[in-house]
């Protein structure tokens, strides 16, 4: 028997006993790497459900970019058109100002203007003018002057051009609101 109360304690059991100890800290460790191992493939499903909301998020914001430059472009091009209707309207106005005042002044044309008969009657000194091309018999009628009839169709001139610049300007504003 051993000194001091011991056992005697076999090589075995010792091995045992440390084989225990190493497959308690192999699967501590196991366990440990196990835990580590999904954390890493929680982090790396997290990282990629994260990319692709990024990725829609761009998606969408690309999107919604091209529509409104979609929308933008159908907009200039519905002010060119317009702007090219209002400029054709205007040229052929003009056109039709300037051919109004070559036949004025080459007396191809006079204007004239009704007379009320009462002023005619009381001693106006213009005479009733009537006859063939639609007049009404008995309508008194006073010729002007070139001059005056130049004028005059200056006058319409500037009207007519500023009432084609209202019109573009509304087409304009419709178009914005739209």
């Amino acid at each position: 028997m051993p000194a001091f109360g011991l056992m005697p304690i076999s090589y075995r059991a010792i091995g045992v006993a440390v084989l225990l100890a190493i497959v308690a800290g192999g699967a501590a460790a196991l366990s440990w790497h196990i835990q580590d191992w999904r954390y890493g493939r929680q982090l790396a499903d997290l990282a990629k459900t994260q990319a692709e909301a990024l990725n829609q998020l761009t998606l969408a914001a690309a999107n919604q970019q091209r529509a409104e430059q979609d929308k933008r472009l159908a907009l200039e091009q519905r002010l060119q058109a317009s702007d090219q209707t209002y400029s054709k309207a205007l040229s052929d106005a003009q056109r039709d100002q300037g051919r109004l005042r070559d036949r004025l002044a080459t007396a191809d044309l006079r204007l004239s203007v009704l007379v009320d008969p009462s002023d005619a009657d009381a001693g106006s000194g213009v005479s009733a003018a009537s006859g063939a091309g639609g007049m009404v018999h008995g309508t008194v009628r006073a010729r002007l002057e070139p001059a005056h009839a130049q004028r005059i169709i200056g006058i319409t001139d500037a009207g007519d051009r500023g009432l084609i610049a209202l019109q573009a300007c509304q087409a304009y504003v419709r178009a914005l609101a739209r």
